[in-house]
């Protein structure tokens, strides 16, 4: 039942055609390429999550990248932002392998689902409000569908943002707002929010972000989320550099 529900909710996101800017930048860097993706065909459509129908753990991230998500069709697949978070979960028990290449590619998620907040590649990586709020009724049935969820890690400030207004949603909510920061945590009802600077190539490319900081996110949501003991052992120690 859960996977039938999850699988109507990724239907509906990928024929969605409801911000018109948005709809045409995705089908527009799909004609147009990059050199290096040019003989490739892009999947061209907004992008549906992706992981463990009975996912305990929820990793919430900004939107697909145009030569990366929106070009194979699953989230954070094909950059380098999925690079490093699919390497990191791997190390943390949550993926069988430590590469995210295209949908066909063998990679699968235990304990774990990732979701995009706006879920079709925007200009310049820069989401309106309003393309935002308009994509948040997916991410609304999502959390409805993962009944097991005990975790949302949200990355960077506009995954933290999203997870609040949907759990707001749901009557889960906390005043003052909480604060996004790399580690913050904050409870609300039965779901434990935990920050993580975004995976960006800006953010690991400068250190802000580096594979230990983002493994000590996610063995602090394995060990939060009561998953059994999996990958590194210094990650999953639940450290956050």
């Amino acid at each position: 039942m859960k996977t039938r529900g999850l699988a109507r909710v990724a239907a509906d996101i990928a024929a969605c055609r409801a911000c018109p800017r948005l709809v045409e930048w995705r089908e527009r860097t799909a004609v147009e390429r990059v050199a290096r993706f040019r003989e490739q065909a892009y999947w061209g459509r907004p992008v549906p999550g992706f992981g463990d129908p009975a996912a305990r753990v929820l990793v919430l991230g900004l939107a697909p990248a145009a030569h990366g998500g929106n070009r194979t069709g699953r989230v954070f697949t094909g950059d380098r932002s999925g690079d490093v978070l699919f390497a990191a979960l791997h190390a943390t028990g949550f993926a069988n392998q430590p590469t995210s290449l295209d949908r066909g590619d063998g990679l699968r998620l235990e304990g774990a689902y990732v979701a995009a907040a706006v879920r079709c590649a925007p200009p310049a990586n820069r989401p309106t409000p309003e393309e935002r709020d308009r994509c948040l009724p997916y991410l609304e049935r999502e959390l409805d569908l993962l009944t097991g969820l005990r975790v949302i890690v949200a990355l960077g400030a506009f995954g933290w943002d999203a997870a609040l207004r949907a759990l707001a949603a749901r009557g889960l909510e906390r005043r003052p707002r909480p604060r996004f920061g790399h580690g913050a945590e904050a409870s609300l009802g039965p779901i434990e929010l935990i920050g993580s600077y975004h995976p960006s190539q800006q953010n690991t490319f400068t250190g802000r972000l580096t594979p230990a900081m983002l493994e000590g996110v996610l063995g602090r949501a394995r060990l939060v989320a009561g998953l059994p003991p999996g990958g590194r052992r210094d990650a999953l120690a639940g450290r956050l550099p």
